[in-house]
């Protein structure tokens, strides 16, 4: 059976697709598929159980690209935003859906200090930083993403979802899965893990984490700051990963992702066109951000200006043949 949240008339223009890009792992995510029509299918595991939603808006063509070569197209945002869900879960995401659309964001405080961040702020002003209220499901992929390439981690998401999680409900698009609950998580042996290309210590993270998962999600009704403390108490969960994670649950526009491999090249090259920098550099940069730093590194990450290569890609290792 399914449930139709009413039509929603934005008070302000949304760039929906570009506001729920984050929750994507990748270009075959099992968990969220964006259709070429804009229309977003998303599965996820609520505190009533598994849900699948659609999600269609009106607005939201592109428009042509300005400034630098290479970048992304501008959407219009949309105003009319439609969603449907099935499963268990199906209301509980209906009521959840404008906090996961950033109807608590405040982007109107954010102010440009960086002629690419107010190039940026232009061209995606639609875009919102939502909170979903669902730990596990975003911290599962953020474990799998620690010290790996992204190409790396969206794989062993794929094998992960596909092995064990639960068929989408409803009438979702092909190959769609619903992440495992705790339970079976926490069941998966250790050769399974490595099947899917998860090292031990990833794995132990994802396990220890599955046995304490109802108290995590309890996270999602403390500050930011106090989840991203807790968080970090788990074994195997540091600052990385817990701010990962806390952009996603809470809607933290400050929660920088500290220890990135590549945001901080990303950042001074943006801000400051230097072509190295460590993390103490990327926050001294973005010190005029403070308060609004994570929605400021996901503006630069958009635009998508690249510093020039000048040594070979990260190598991309196959846990499964280790």
């Amino acid at each position: 059976m399914s449930e139709q949240a009413p039509t929603r008339h934005t008070e302000t223009p949304i760039d929906v697709r570009g506001s729920l890009a984050v929750h994507q792992r990748g270009p075959y995510d099992p968990t969220q598929r964006v259709l070429t029509d804009g229309t977003i299918w998303r599965t996820c595991r609520t505190p009533d159980g598994p849900a699948t939603v659609r999600i269609a808006s009106t607005g939201g063509a592109a428009t042509p690209a300005a400034g630098l070569s290479g970048q992304p197209s501008a959407r219009r945002p949309d105003q009319v935003v439609e969603a449907t869900a099935w499963g268990p879960g199906a209301r509980w995401v209906l009521d959840a859906l404008p906090d996961w659309l950033g109807a608590g964001d405040r982007p109107d405080l954010f102010q440009p200090h960086h002629r690419v961040v107010e190039q940026a702020v232009r061209r995606f002003r639609g875009l919102r930083i939502g909170r979903t209220g669902l730990i596990m499901d975003a911290l599962v992929p953020a474990i799998l993403e620690q010290k790996v390439t992204g190409f790396e981690a969206w794989r062993s998401w794929r094998h992960l979802l596909a092995a064990h999680g639960e068929p989408a409900p409803g009438p979702a698009p092909d190959r769609m899965r619903v992440l495992p609950p705790a339970d079976r998580l926490r069941m998966i042996p250790s050769w399974e893990w490595h099947r899917a290309g998860v090292g031990p210590d990833r794995s132990r993270t994802a396990v220890r984490a599955a046995r304490v998962a109802e108290r995590l999600e309890d996270l999602a009704q403390l500050t930011a700051a106090e989840a991203m403390a807790r968080l970090q108490a788990v074994p195997g969960i540091g600052r990385w990963t817990a701010a990962e994670v806390i952009q996603r649950t809470h809607g933290d526009p400050d929660a920088v992702s500290v220890g990135d491999f590549n945001l901080p090249a990303a950042v001074a090259y943006s801000l400051a066109g230097e072509r190295t920098a460590d993390d103490a550099r990327m926050l001294e940069l973005l010190a005029p951000y403070r308060g609004q730093r994570y929605r400021a590194c996901l503006l630069i990450a958009m635009w998508g200006l690249r510093r020039p290569r000048r040594a070979p890609r990260q190598p991309i290792r196959d846990y499964r043949r280790i």
